[in-house]
Order: C-alpha cells, then structure tokens, then sequence
C-alpha cells in the first residue's frame, strides 16, 4: 500500500508541507531507540456526508500523556491537535481515513533527555487492517513486555517491535493474527488490539495493567452498559477462551473483528447468533453518526 503521493500534505514541526518533502534528522533518538509516541485514529464518512473524527479528545489526551509518561518535551493543546488534524483531513480530501500522529526526537545519539521534540500528523485513506472475515488466531511464543520495565499505559514506538514479531510468527505460520500472553501467562492482547471473549452471555477482558487502555476497549464498555450486557475485567486464562462461545479483537484500527478460531479451536456459537457480533455492529453504527 502506498501511503502518500507527490500530492499529500501533512502536519511538520508547525506548518503544513508535502510529504515527499519533508525530512527527518538520520540522528534522531527515535530513529535509533524507537523513543517516540504515537496515536492511531480514525475518521469516517458520517451519514449525513461530513467527516468525523472518532473520539479525537480521548486520542490525543492519550497522546499528550504519553509523552509526559516518556519525558518527551510537547506543548501542544488537544484543540490544537484536533484543529491540526481537521485541515490535515482537509487538505487531503479524506473522509474515512487513519490518522497517525508522531512524536519522535531530536538528533540525540546519547539517552541524555531531549529539550524539544519534533511533531508530525499524517493519515491516509483506510482499508481494513485486518480484513472483515474472522480471524484464524494463533497464540504467539511471544509475551507482552513486562510492566515493570516499560510504561504499558503509554502508546510508545518501541513497544511495537514486540507487536511486529509476533504479527510476523502468526503469519510464517497461516494464521491471521496472534494473541500475545503477558508475563504471568494470561492471555493479554492482540499486537495492535485489545482482547474480549464472550462466555454464557458475559463478556470477559483482561484487566489492566499489562494491556494497552485502548480507547475502542473503553468504547466496547459504552456500548454494552445500556444493553445491559455485563462485562468482567480479571487475567484470562488461554484455556478459557479455548472453551468460549465467542471473542474479538477490538482497536482503532482493527475496528471490531472477531475470531473463527484460536490455535484451530472452533468456538462454541456462530458468530452471528453471538452477543459479540451485536457490538460489532453497534460499533459499525457509532463510528458513522
């Protein structure tokens, strides 16, 4: 997929420029140590023609934090960022985009702390990122970071290459995605999603602490509180979910998509008939209104 052509405008350090232009420093700290914060938002065509930003206050509060969780120097307001955004968006002709916000270092090849930071909003038009057929998942060999040695509540570049490995053995061997365990076993996430599973009419999510605060998670939560669907946060086991009547993954990018199978274990329903499938539709509703 080609992301940008001579044509695309982005957000650099203040102005608005083309990206084949723009330039960033080969000495950056986030080129080198993957120190860098990043969002990933979407924006959709609604249904009366104009283009929304879906829940552009959550993502770049997330954003600011972040960078405050990293030390990262960054002095933007969220209106600001979300004005920033609307003439990225604008600019581009885009209606149902993604939205990637950066922000990387200076040229600093020492772990000194930076003074300033550098800042980028870029998005291009969407396709669906992990299809929209259910997922064959595979249980990676791969465990999320420890939560003692990174700051899982912040969207950080470098936790990713974590993501890249396992998306990567999931796939070498047939299967769509991966679900990653944490350090004490559990079943955590998906490299880029957030994971919930549906058992007896109750829907199942791992606790945080260990996960991504992902902003659809916290969706999922709106969208199931007037239905009166009960959802319980606590460690999931695998053996759990082997044995569930339904699960999905849910992120921004992801959307809602839920499983055919893990590790070729069928579920115990048809996603159709599921709970699971009622949110995803819901969900589908929301983005558009």
């Amino acid at each position: 997929m080609k992301y940008y052509n001579e044509h695309t405008i982005i957000y650099h350090d203040g102005s608005f420029v083309k990206a084949a232009e723009a330039t960033i420093d080969l000495y950056s700290q986030s080129m080198h140590y993957g120190y860098a914060v990043f969002e990933g938002i979407r924006s959709y065509k609604t249904k009366d023609g104009s283009t929304k930003i879906f829940k552009p206050v959550e993502h770049y509060q997330r954003l600011i934090a972040s960078a405050k969780a990293l030390n990262m120097p960054f002095a933007y307001t969220t209106e600001e960022l979300i004005t920033a955004t609307n003439e990225v968006l604008a600019a581009n002709k885009l209606g149902d985009a993604y939205i990637r916000p950066l922000v990387y270092g200076p040229d600093n090849m020492s772990f000194n702390p930076n003074t300033v930071s550098h800042f980028t909003i870029q998005a291009w038009e969407m396709q669906p990122f992990l299809g929209e057929k259910l997922l064959r998942v595979m249980l990676s060999s791969f465990q999320r970071p420890n939560p003692k040695a990174f700051r899982m509540e912040a969207k950080a570049s470098g936790h990713y290459v974590n993501s890249i490995m396992a998306s990567h053995e999931a796939k070498a061997k047939g299967f769509d995605e991966a679900l990653l365990t944490d350090i004490d076993g559990f079943a955590a996430e998906a490299p880029g999603a957030n994971l919930f599973y549906e058992k007896d009419g109750i829907l199942y999510t791992p606790e945080l602490g260990h996960i991504l605060p992902g902003i659809t998670r916290a969706t999922v939560f709106e969208i199931c509180a007037p239905k009166g669907i009960e959802i319980i946060e606590k460690p999931c086991t695998v053996e759990e979910i082997y044995g569930a009547d339904a699960a999905f993954f849910c992120g921004t990018a992801a959307e809602i998509i839920g499983f055919e199978s893990l590790d070729n274990h069928p579920f115990a329903m048809k996603w159709e008939d599921t709970l699971s499938r009622q949110i995803q539709l819901a969900y589908k509703e929301l983005v558009i209104e």
